[in-house]
């Protein structure tokens, strides 16, 4: 990764178009190739970006850039679009790269992975008579994190989420769309589980008749008994 805090201007150009004034910022230049624009402030969220797959080339200024004091210019060009970056270098304060290596990836308590075993082994938590078929039942688009049979000897496509939203309820519609298709399988209906969901992802579920159901992670766990607490 090359860090670089600079004095500088920046300019998106292509389906949308955006200017930052001059400031010091920090630039950070990743190894998949993405570009990132920095303040001190703001959250996390960077100012502006070049997502990739992307190119980025250190041009010399032209002759108004120049006579306004740019000493250099990053121009970032998508490469399947005309998105273009172009960061107008005034002053660089400090130019450095690191080699992270290879990042294992964030690990968390109560993870999909975690509620997907969870639940597997608590199918009855979706309703009595539930039985688990199994995990990841792979599609042609992808695997579905659990089908199971109801009461009645139904399939059910279950997509397990920590945060319920509305691109969770999408990927399910899709694989009950492609699920429904088959003989062997139809017809299957679908469950929508996660720790929250959002009031638009429930809307938007229930409109599609797909059940939401809210997955308390320590009464999965064992660890919070729900039958003997006073609250």
């Amino acid at each position: 990764m090359r860090m670089v805090i600079a004095t500088c201007s920046v300019d998106y150009e292509g389906r949308l178009s955006a200017h930052l004034p001059l400031a010091t910022r920090l630039l950070l230049v990743k190894a998949d190739g993405s570009v990132l624009v920095h303040s001190d402030g703001g959250s996390y969220k960077p100012l502006n970006w070049m997502s990739p797959p992307c190119a980025m080339a250190e041009v010399a200024p032209d002759e108004t850039e120049a006579a306004d004091g740019v000493s250099a210019v990053w121009v970032v060009q998508h490469a399947k679009s005309e998105d273009r970056l172009r960061v107008r270098l005034h002053e660089v304060h400090s130019d450095s790269s690191h080699d992270l290596g290879v990042d294992p990836g964030l690990v968390k308590d109560g993870v999909e992975a975690h509620l997907q075993r969870l639940l597997a082994e608590h199918i009855t938590t979706l309703g009595d008579g539930y039985t688990l078929s199994r995990r990841e039942y792979m599609t042609a688009i992808g695997p579905v994190d659990i089908l199971c049979r109801d009461a009645a000897g139904g399939h059910v496509a279950v997509e397990i989420k920590r945060r319920g939203e509305i691109d969770g309820v999408e990927q399910l519609s899709r694989y009950l769309e492609l699920m429904n298709r088959d003989p062997h399988l139809a017809p299957v209906t679908g469950v929508f589980a996660a720790q929250v969901i959002k009031p638009q992802a429930r809307t938007l579920a229930e409109d599609r008749g797909i059940r939401c159901v809210v997955l308390d992670y320590d009464a999965l766990r064992g660890i919070d008994d729900t039958e003997h607490r006073l609250f």
